[in-house]
């Protein structure tokens, strides 16, 4: 029997970076790239207390981009206890200007303006650019600006520039300051991760020994810190996220966490009884396995919004979660499985003003009626990352590497009203395309594939005859951290064969088509 352990403070590495964050959309990204050369960091808001800065003790500060002005009368800036610390300090965009303004340089609006791809010329070496960049050479960045440093502080000296930017780069030696305008977090700067690298191996001094497995202990320790002696209940999707938060919980907290399978009638094929043979009896998992299909299809009916068919969802796991949290006599936690792209897509580290695009994730916090608080253990990482935890927690590959599947599923798969007949012919027609993906081997080539009811009807010919039945459209997207997505490239017999099958095995289809639109950063979904 798994016994309940004691209680402890989680433990933090003794090599660990601070990053506050300014508002970037992309602030987590620096984190990701600290994270896979071995670094451990937290993300922090620039306005964090100074002494919980000081106590928690960085070899190295980097302050992110933002949204905000340097130039304007109130616009934020970094603690002094940054500069005060003695410590290594990599300022990224905003960063750099903020960094400058406050040790005496001078930050000017202007109007040249870089956003995007853009070049900058290397005109000195320094410990930043080592084995990555060489003085005299044009390298390729990404540019994120309309602001830009006009004069230097005292110390510094400008170690790269661009058309738009004097000052692209900048180094003071002697006391390790540096900053950049440009972006070096993101895969448009082609040396960035080396660059980071430098900043926090070579000027740091950090040694790169933080692994996947040392985040599983922190984790398991952070969650007892804040759990107690509380009982959690974990809703349980079938998707990867939710099944790495309940084992990592799980190990955490033992019999004190109970998992809640709702079965919503909305997932794929043969996917609820994968989730019970899963987490019950492999895992030995206390599990609520509650069928309220007819529940959900009911609400649903006649409703063609796809924002409202995810709020109506989302009330309706609130409320099945309560009833089962009553059953079993209450519980102090609610354990979710949310990563930072939900998190950046739904709030703002530094305060300021975001714009709520994934209405199914409590990322703003629950309720005040459920009484209780979120335990959020992934909140920090991206996808691939949940993937190499599973793994760590010993976890099935084929949940680990399972696509990525929406909370309110296949409805919001199916544009316009939904019911039970339309649910059962996409799911054979979504099985099928997977059936056909993982036959030819690009089932992990792939971030997310699925099938699309389409709200209309086609004539076309079966057999002999005449038929009126819906189309089907086909979706397959590549991506790395599930912000951005470009189309997969099937090849014209990989969808013949496809099509083929959903047309012939699928009563209710008559036509495919395959969607090849790409999308900007945000949800890679369908709605």
């Amino acid at each position: 029997m798994n016994k309940r352990r004691e209680s402890s403070p989680a433990p933090l590495p003794e090599e660990r970076v601070l990053i506050l964050d300014f508002g970037s959309q992309v602030t987590q990204l620096i984190a990701r790239r600290l994270r896979e050369s071995g670094v451990y960091c937290e993300i922090w808001p620039f306005d964090a207390d100074p002494a919980r800065i000081r106590a928690f003790d960085p070899r190295a500060f980097i302050l992110s981009g933002g949204p905000a002005s340097v130039t304007e009368d109130v616009s934020p800036r970094a603690p002094e206890a940054v500069f005060a610390s003695g410590r290594p300090v990599l300022g990224i965009c905003y960063g750099e200007q903020a960094m400058c303004a406050q040790l005496g340089g001078a930050v000017e609006r202007h109007d040249h303006q870089e956003f995007g791809r853009a070049f900058v010329d290397v005109t000195d070496d320094c410990a930043l650019f080592s084995g990555a960049w060489a003085k005299g050479a044009r390298e390729q960045v990404w540019m994120s600006h309309g602001d830009r440093v006009t004069r230097l502080p005292t110390g510094f000296r400008s170690v790269a520039v661009s058309e738009g930017a004097p000052f692209a780069a900048i180094a003071d030696d002697a006391r390790c300051l540096y900053g950049v305008q440009f972006h070096p977090e993101v895969v448009h700067t082609p040396h960035g991760a080396q660059l980071l690298r430098n900043f926090t191996h070579g000027v740091a001094g950090c040694t790169g020994g933080w692994t996947m497995a040392n985040f599983r202990q922190t984790g398991i320790a952070r969650i007892r810190a804040q759990v107690g002696e509380g009982r959690v209940i974990c809703g349980l999707s079938g998707g990867v996220d939710s099944a790495v938060a309940a084992l990592l919980v799980h190990e955490a907290v033992g019999e004190a966490l109970t998992c809640i399978f709702v079965d919503h009638g909305l997932l794929r094929q043969g996917e609820a009884e994968q989730v019970v043979a899963t987490f019950r009896d492999r895992f030995n998992l206390r599990l609520v396995h509650r069928d309220a299909a007819d529940l959900f299809v009911a609400a649903l009916e006649g409703v063609t919004d796809p924002e409202q068919k995810r709020k109506t969802i989302g009330r309706l796991f609130i409320n099945v979660f309560e009833e089962e949290a009553a059953k079993l006599g209450g519980a102090d936690y609610l354990a979710q499985g949310t990563l930072y792209p939900d998190v950046i897509e739904s709030v703002s580290h530094s305060g300021g003003p975001s714009v709520t695009i994934k209405s199914h994730h409590n990322v703003g916090g629950l309720p005040e009626r459920m009484r209780m608080k979120l335990v959020e253990p992934l909140r920090e990482l991206f996808k691939d990352e949940v993937r190499e935890l599973g793994r760590e927690l010993g976890l099935p590959e084929p949940i680990v590497g399972r696509h990525p599947f929406p909370g309110p599923g296949l409805a919001i798969r199916i544009p316009g009203a939904i019911d039970r007949e339309k649910l059962e012919v996409l799911r054979r027609a979504d099985a099928i395309l997977l059936e056909e993906i993982r036959a030819a081997g690009l089932y992990d080539a792939i971030w997310q594939a699925f099938a699309v009811l389409l709200p209309v009807r086609s004539v076309g010919v079966k057999g002999d005859g005449r038929s009126y039945e819906q189309a089907c459209a086909l979706r397959a997207v590549t991506s790395t951290d599930g912000m951005t997505a470009d189309v997969y490239p099937f090849d014209t017999a990989f969808l013949t064969r496809v099509a083929g099958r959903i047309v012939n095995e699928v009563r209710g289809i008559n036509r495919v088509t395959y969607d090849v639109t790409s999308k900007p950063p945000g949800t890679i979904e369908w709605e």
